[in-house]
């Protein structure tokens, strides 16, 4: 055991020395604009609750409702089967997608994995945007496909991955990616996507966690918002975000769906959502297709806040999204930024490798449609403060 104690003790020593090692934090009301840190309030700008609906009356009455049919799943779905109240679930989940069927995963990670092992095997290539989630990436290595991945949103750097792959004689071919990136804030080329995908005779799946909810009519997605969702193969998304909830979904064709079923790891031989949480995810639906407000709300924020941090002389990258990163470059500078915002009583926290590439350590302001004008123009002066003090 000592070796073992040993090489722990170097590796943590090793991770404070480069300065990427994390700890976890205490928080309360993390699903408000303003959550509170050892006992001090701080304005939130970490959180994915987009729409602001995590703490919607709705949602904690949908909860509450959902818990008498007991407090879990008990089991896998394919063992015990699923409840009614999931079965409509995924009815109004494809019906909200305009997809045939929809099915239902305890979360996203789960949702990219068990789809992505389901799909592909190593007689087949995976091409996936450098900067997709990680869950995306270790789907891709537990498939055992081989992996072409492209320069982030470079169209070209992916066709002739696509022609390499075409000379090793590879059995299919799917295009995956991200529609709006959730360290950088921007967009994948969906619609040059979908021209390359027919081109090369591929399949194209999205993962829309970060769009689903805030683009699109009714909070459709990005795929929508673009007029290209018809031609995607498979659409997940996740409740866990704009939906202010938990659980993910995969949408698509009757037959892709039916696939995932028999063949998805991470739904087979999991236990379901429990059902208070299949309560709440369907109430969570339809507060997302009413959220029209909301959506026009938070999109007019986030252009002014942008603006502003570039207008002030910040690097924010390609964002054109609800999340807007404070590029800032070395470890050490993103963590004492982040620390001299929250003792101003602002909640940012310092991205680093390996979540993103090497020298590009950023604060990610994530932005919530209940964020009020007084909040936002506050972050900003004590922005401006933290930048003037660490220059001198």
């Amino acid at each position: 055991m000592s070796s073992w104690n040993d090489w722990i003790g170097e590796e943590l020593h090793e991770l404070d020395v480069l300065q990427l090692k994390r700890e976890c934090m205490p928080v309360r009301n993390a699903q408000l604009p303003v959550l509170s840190w050892n006992g001090k309030k701080m304005f939130n700008f970490s959180s994915n609750n987009y729409l602001g609906l995590a703490a919607h009356p709705k949602l904690k009455e949908a909860i509450c409702r959902g818990t008498v049919a007991g407090s879990g799943g008990v089991a896998s779905r394919l063992i015990i089967g699923h409840s009614e109240e999931t079965e409509l679930l995924e009815r109004e989940i494809a019906r909200f997608k305009k997809t045939e069927k929809a099915l239902l995963f305890p979360n996203g990670y789960m949702a990219n994995v068990g789809m992505l092992t389901a799909l592909v095997t190593s007689k087949d290539a995976v091409f996936s945007d450098q900067y997709n989630h990680a869950s995306i990436v270790d789907g891709i290595r537990l498939s055992g496909a081989r992996l072409f991945r492209y320069r982030h949103l470079d169209l070209n750097h992916l066709e002739k991955r696509l022609k390499s792959a075409d000379q090793k004689g590879v059995r299919h071919k799917l295009i995956i990616t991200d529609s709006v990136f959730s360290m950088d804030g921007d967009v994948a080329p969906l619609r040059e996507l979908v021209r390359i995908k027919e081109k090369y005779g591929a399949a194209l799946v999205i993962d829309e966690a970060h769009g689903a909810g805030v683009f699109g009519p009714r909070g459709q997605g990005m795929a929508h918002e673009l007029g290209v969702h018809e031609e995607i193969d498979l659409h997940m998304g996740t409740f866990s975000k704009a939906f202010g909830v938990y659980g993910a979904y995969v949408a698509g064709k009757k037959e892709w769906i039916s696939l995932l079923v028999n063949r998805a790891r991470s739904l087979i031989y999991t236990t379901a959502l429990p059902p208070a949480i299949v309560s709440a995810n369907r109430m969570a639906l339809r507060l997302v297709t009413q959220a029209d407000q909301r959506r026009g709300e938070l999109k007019e924020k986030t252009v002014w806040f942008r603006k502003q941090l570039m207008q002030k002389g910040f690097a924010v990258g390609n964002s054109s999204t609800q999340i807007i990163p404070l590029y800032l470059g070395e470890n050490a500078r993103a963590l004492a930024f982040s620390e001299s915002l929250r003792q101003r009583g602002v909640f940012a926290l310092a991205i680093r490798p390996p979540t993103v590439p090497v020298h590009t350590a950023r604060l990610r302001f994530s932005l919530m449609a209940n964020h009020s004008w007084e909040q936002l123009e506050q972050t900003l002066g004590y922005i401006e403060q933290v930048n003037k003090t660490m220059r001198r």
